[in-house]
């Protein structure tokens, strides 16, 4: 829509705009007051009922125009994405009024089988490492090490370009609570008799390492201190004070997570750029055999794949690369649309033609073709129930021609590939 909007001269933009405005909610169509969400959150209900009520009135808006019927079905889809949302919220907080939700599957999808892929290696070597040394070395705690080298390994892979440095922040959390362990288990606990020295001599290290924890300190430092304390001290009813048991359990820790962090350095994850421009790489890919290949059967198919890349798409990607994102699924979208109503007016040959442009690369000669293909479906009679879906189509043709034309250069990228 807004794509749309700049194309235009600014009278008929402001036009269209307030046709379409006029039929949003009211509750949507302005700054919210204080306390507004507040009210909200009471009442999602009656808004989904309103923004259901916008959308029925937006798809039944009487237009003559691709023009406006895009920014009508566009908008009407804005609203159909707040109204889902607000039938959520009114599950959330309860409300009684709310419709029932849909029934459905769930589809597993991975955005990327890289990632994924180099976590496992990553994993798998730093184990195979650590059972060899224990192996090698009939070490009678290597199970420990292997242990803790598979938690480090597989608990900070998701945080990927930091996770080295959680990890070694955690690593320093790992070392600090074995030495506060000795001193305990060592120098405090043999002079203590009673059941409330000892609890108070756990709670001078475990307080502060909880207070710290919660604060904006090194979060990963403090959780190990107050994770590992007390199974490094391990009391018992009766202590066994065994210097050489403590010594081999503590080292199994630390070995198996210090292995786990140098993992991390040696097989790094990818940057964030790379991250980034293989996710639109790989959209660019599945785009191009979208619009020669076989259509899936509805557009979720599509949207949830492009959503699922959005949700893992880096915080260090830049505004532009989210943009050209967006305007895939957007386009990929509008592919599938055109390509089931082409075939309701024998147009296959024209949206073929157009599509195979988009396949290869070049998108001035897909506007082309598609600015013909809207002149073909304005050519046929303007009669019959069949009217409303042309002028819808010339609309996704309108959208799909000024998509290509604003991020040119990323639908180009790599032609043929």
């Amino acid at each position: 829509m807004a794509t749309h909007l700049m194309r235009l001269p600014d009278d008929q933009a402001h036009a269209e705009a307030d046709a379409v405005l006029r039929r949003f909610p009211k509750a949507l169509g302005a700054a919210p007051l204080q306390g507004e969400p507040e009210r909200w959150m009471e009442q999602p209900i009656r808004l989904h009922r309103a923004c259901g009520e916008a959308i029925r009135a937006l798809r039944a808006l009487p237009t003559r125009t691709p023009s406006l019927r895009l920014m009508a079905d566009q908008a009407a889809e804005v609203l159909a994405g707040v109204s889902h949302a607000l039938n959520v919220l009114g599950l959330l907080v309860d409300d009684p009024a709310r419709p029932a939700l849909p029934r459905g599957g769930i589809r597993f999808r991975v955005p990327d089988l890289l990632p994924p892929c180099i976590n496992a290696i990553r994993a798998f070597v730093t184990i195979g490492v650590v059972e060899l040394i224990w192996i090698v070395t009939a070490w009678p705690n290597g199970a420990g090490a292997i242990a803790f080298a598979t938690i480090g390994v597989i608990f900070f892979a998701p945080r990927a370009d930091q996770a080295y440095t959680i990890a070694k922040s955690y690593l320093i959390g790992v070392c600090v609570a074995a030495a506060i362990a000795a001193i305990v288990n060592f120098a405090v606990l043999p002079g203590l008799t009673g059941f409330t020295e000892f609890s108070v001599a756990l709670g001078l290290v475990l307080v502060p390492a909880g207070v710290l924890l919660i604060l904006t300190w090194p979060t990963a430092m403090f959780l190990a201190i107050a994770f590992l304390f007390v199974p490094l001290v391990a009391p018992a009813n009766q202590m066994s004070y065994d210097p050489q048991q403590f010594y081999n359990s503590a080292s199994a820790i630390v070995l198996g997570m210090g292995i786990g962090v140098a993992s991390f350095r040696l097989l790094p994850p990818m940057s964030p750029a790379f991250r980034t421009r293989r996710l639109l790489t790989l959209t660019l890919r599945e785009l191009r055999r979208l619009a020669t290949g076989p259509i899936p059967r509805t557009t979720h198919d599509w949207e949830g794949r492009i959503y699922n890349r959005l949700t893992v798409l880096p915080d260090q990607a830049e505004p532009l690369q989210r943009a050209q994102l967006l305007t895939a699924l957007s386009v990929g979208t509008e592919i599938i649309r055109l390509r089931r109503v082409a075939r309701l007016f024998d147009q296959q040959l024209e949206l073929d033609a157009a599509l195979a442009a988009v396949s290869s690369g070049n998108s001035a000669l897909a506007i082309e073709r598609l600015a013909h293909l809207a002149q073909r479906l304005a050519a046929l009679p303007d009669i019959g129930p069949g009217s409303r879906i042309r002028l819808r189509a010339r609309a996704t043709i309108v959208a799909l021609s000024e998509a290509l034309a604003r991020h040119g250069d990323y639908f180009n990228a790599g032609a043929g590939m």
